[in-house]
């Protein structure tokens, strides 16, 4: 079981419950040290002070800020650990919201909470009540003492817990966006049955780490003295300009539904994806 990065009080009104947060996520990481080309040995880096050369050791190294005229504002830890704002021992709900309230874009690291000493009663409501509802607990808290917003929400009677950027961290998506074209009605179904088709089956539990897997591979072809293995010859795009987008999209339903039989077996028999009239496929060459 992964240990218990902190331990706070999750509150909401009058309701008190002693949780402790615990990572939800473990990246797929393959142990790479930087190395000597030459000889193998292993490239260290020191921390030496800029003005005198010498190596500085952790103990006394701690945060700067510059200032407007150029000076340096040393931070302590202490200044850091004991920062003027509320309570970091506590998780405050401050709403509820639906789950498809929260912009995936804000996501920013997922942790589970357990329930404290005497809080399972209280825990196991907290987290039906929250199943039930479709909803999720908008709180703020402080991990590793960054101030953040969560959302708080029940997975397998589990209460689960994502720390959210705030809103002015997210940039704003003006003057990314194409400009405004006028989209036919069919096009837009038919785009609509292609995201149907790809949806039916697809389970993302199913994918894997293909990088992961490549690099183990080659590590253990290099350490039985094997040649390392290589990829294919990469793939060439053309970007040709679309002159059907119907007639593509009919094309990729098509392909989808042979892919994926679920989706050909949910359409009634003889029917086939809803096309243009007056439309013809662009003929071979």
């Amino acid at each position: 079981m992964p240990s218990v990065i902190a331990k706070k009080v999750l509150t909401f009104s009058l309701v008190s419950v002693p949780v402790g947060i615990v990572s939800a996520t473990s990246e797929h990481k393959v142990p790479l040290h930087q190395v000597h080309a030459t000889d193998g040995a292993r490239v260290r880096y020191r921390k030496v002070c800029s003005r005198d050369g010498q190596e500085v050791p952790e103990e006394d190294i701690e945060r700067g800020y510059e200032l407007p005229d150029g000076r340096t504002l040393v931070l302590t830890r202490s200044d850091l650990e004991s920062l003027p704002m509320a309570d970091t021992r506590e998780i405050r709900v401050l709403g509820f919201l639906p789950a498809d309230r929260v912009d995936p874009l804000y996501y920013h690291r997922g942790y589970y909470l357990t329930a404290g000493p005497g809080a399972a009663r209280p825990y196991a409501l907290l987290c039906e009540a929250l199943a039930r509802s479709g909803r999720v607990a908008i709180g703020r808290t402080a991990i590793r003492t960054r101030d953040s917003l969560v959302a708080i929400g029940a997975r397998d009677r589990v209460l689960s817990m994502i720390t959210l950027l705030w809103p002015d961290e997210v940039r704003s998506p003006e003057h990314l966006a194409p400009e405004a074209l006028r989209l036919q009605p069919e096009e837009v179904d038919l785009a609509g049955q292609l995201i149907d088709a790809f949806g039916e089956g697809f389970s993302p539990e199913a994918e894997e780490d293909e990088y992961t897997a490549a690099l183990v591979r080659v590590v253990e072809a290099k350490a039985a003295g094997l040649p390392a293995p290589h990829a294919p010859d990469a793939a060439v795009f053309e970007t040709a300009p679309v002159v059907d987008l119907t007639a593509l999209l009919e094309e990729a339903i098509a392909r989808a539904a042979a892919e994926h039989p679920k989706t050909a077996a949910a359409r009634p028999a003889g029917e086939k994806p809803a096309a243009r009239r007056g439309t013809r496929r662009p003929s071979p060459g």
